[in-house]
């Protein structure tokens, strides 16, 4: 009897455990979440390359960078070679799902030279992420960037076919 109270107790506790694991993302996580956002786009916008690397996990990738290292070069090259000087990134529409220690992320993303007087909208796209919950907050894991494409205008109709 006494071993079957144990096994009962010892499931119960695993159980309990899994069930704690991962609650839902509180509004807390929601806004350090969007705060995330502010200081990634921030942190790239002046150049800070340390601060932008450090909105990732050390292991973090930026489509095809990974690692702190090349997050930091990237930056340097994109203000040094890219002009990244003179452009800002806005986001808006940010979708969150996730609980409390993993997220997924959509935002779309428009980038911007303000070198260009009035200012351009370089491009537009969206941003797909992976993010985790550390001990020094939320971070990105992974983040892929995809540049919108205009649809193509639909074919004139063949010569002697009545319009749709």
């Amino acid at each position: 009897m006494k071993k079957l109270w144990l096994s009962a107790l010892a499931a119960g506790v695993m159980f309990a455990g899994t069930c704690a694991a991962a609650s839902p993302l509180s509004a807390q996580d929601y806004f350090e979440i969007q705060q995330l956002y502010a200081r990634y786009n921030i942190a790239i916008d002046n150049g800070d390359a340390e601060g932008w690397a450090a909105t990732f996990t050390p292991d973090g990738a930026f489509n095809t960078m990974v690692g702190h290292d090349a997050l930091v070069g990237f930056v340097n090259m994109w203000r040094e070679k890219l002009n990244g000087a003179t452009r800002k990134h806005w986001n808006n529409n940010l979708q969150i799902t996730g609980n409390s220690k993993e997220a997924s992320a959509y935002v779309y993303l428009m980038l911007v030279d303000y070198s260009t007087k009035p200012a351009t909208i370089l491009t537009t796209g969206t941003y797909t992420d992976s993010l985790i919950k550390t001990k020094d907050g939320w971070r990105f894991t992974k983040r892929i960037t995809k540049g919108d494409v205009a649809p193509t205008s639909p074919s004139p109709p063949a010569a002697g076919t009545p319009p749709k």
